[in-house]
């Protein structure tokens, strides 16, 4: 369990804070903090009203909310997107409408879930070779043939 620490935005008064949707749930429900309408293929930014500090060594990842993806064809762009440690903005929200409907979005409604995950640190070596493996160098689907 980490702490995140959370500042509401005067926009955000009366909106839900993130929660668990249940005891076991990974990602906690976001509420969207304006109201708008997507049309189809439009996306937006949604604002949340919300602004969090997250304890370094960690990221907090949006994803979409998958009952608006398979009703109303409503996901998150740039998925999983990533919020890290050192950012103190409003969480965002993009949002993009890949049904054929248009798609109001409510003040307070649920449109995303935030998942914190730690952080592992690389540090990349140039080399003059790879270690061979039975893929090798095999692209975008060249497994399971």
């Amino acid at each position: 369990m980490i702490e995140i620490k959370l500042n509401r935005l005067p926009h955000g008064d009366g909106l839900p804070l993130p929660k668990y949707a249940t005891e076991d749930a990974a990602g906690l429900d976001i509420a969207s903090a304006e109201e708008l309408t997507l049309e189809p293929g439009a996306r937006h930014a949604f604002t949340t009203g919300f602004a969090i500090e997250i304890p370094p060594g960690y990221e907090v990842q949006v994803r979409p909310r998958s009952g608006l993806a398979i009703r109303h064809g409503i996901t998150c762009l740039n998925t999983p997107g990533t919020i890290d440690s050192d950012y103190r903005g409003e969480v965002k929200v993009i949002l993009i409408n890949l049904g054929a409907e248009r798609f109001a979005v409510a003040r307070g409604e649920r449109i995303a879930q935030l998942v914190p995950a730690p952080v592992l640190r690389a540090q990349f070596t140039e080399e003059m070779s790879l270690a061979e493996t039975a893929r090798g160098s095999g692209g975008f689907g060249s497994t399971g043939r």
